[in-house]
């Protein structure tokens, strides 16, 4: 029997997300965008956008009752992948314009990029470097590049939650997973054939 490959993509007012279901669509998936939270407890995959301000968006989940959907979600292991700011809302907390509590799903912080003479946002093509096998990354070569667009990146507690690193100024983690719940730094519906790539292998995790 062919597996599933339905996902809701997750409506809380900030992310871009006809581009992100029209690149499911292009990989052979069937997406559905949702804002209730009865369809996120019960979604058999999960995608969290994001573009814009951590705080504005946690506000957003909890105004629309999304904030403990996704979490039950992820506790029962339902596959998620968090996209850009999605990636940072799975995370404790966040020092953008102040302190933010985030999701908690992947126990750290989000930071600013501060070191002196880095032109911050990072915008553009970079390469991940990834630190050991893993599906979401099946068949795509070491070093590929994807397009990030970020001011603040991801610091997981747990170095075994970074699965992979890019270089800005140093190696920050561009994706990190903690059991069922993964989160990438770039726009994998902006990168491409890479970008599908990932995308592709979400659909069969």
């Amino acid at each position: 029997m062919t597996p599933s490959r339905s996902v809701v993509i997750i409506d809380y007012g900030m992310g871009n997300l006809r581009s992100i279901e029209k690149a499911i669509a292009a990989v052979g998936g069937n997406a559905m965008i949702s804002s209730d939270p009865g369809v996120v407890r019960g979604a058999e995959r999960l995608i969290l956008p994001g573009v814009g301000a951590f705080g504005d968006a946690m506000d957003n989940l909890r105004r629309n009752g999304l904030e403990e959907a996704v979490k039950e979600a992820a506790g029962k292991g339902t596959p998620l992948l968090g996209l850009c700011l999605g990636l940072q809302l799975l995370f404790c907390d966040s020092e953008e314009f102040g302190s933010h509590r985030g999701l908690g799903i992947v126990p750290g912080k989000v930071r600013r990029f501060d070191k002196p003479g880095l032109h911050v946002p990072h915008v553009g093509w970079n390469q991940v470097e990834s630190r050991w096998p893993d599906p979401l990354l099946s068949g795509i070569p070491e070093g590929s590049y994807f397009y990030f667009v970020h001011s603040y990146f991801v610091e997981p507690r747990d170095d075994a939650d970074a699965i992979a690193w890019t270089d800005y100024g140093g190696r920050f983690c561009s994706v990190a997973r903690r059991g069922s719940a993964w989160g990438v730094q770039f726009h994998p519906e902006k990168s491409q054939e890479m970008g599908k790539r990932l995308l592709y292998n979400f659909l069969r995790t």
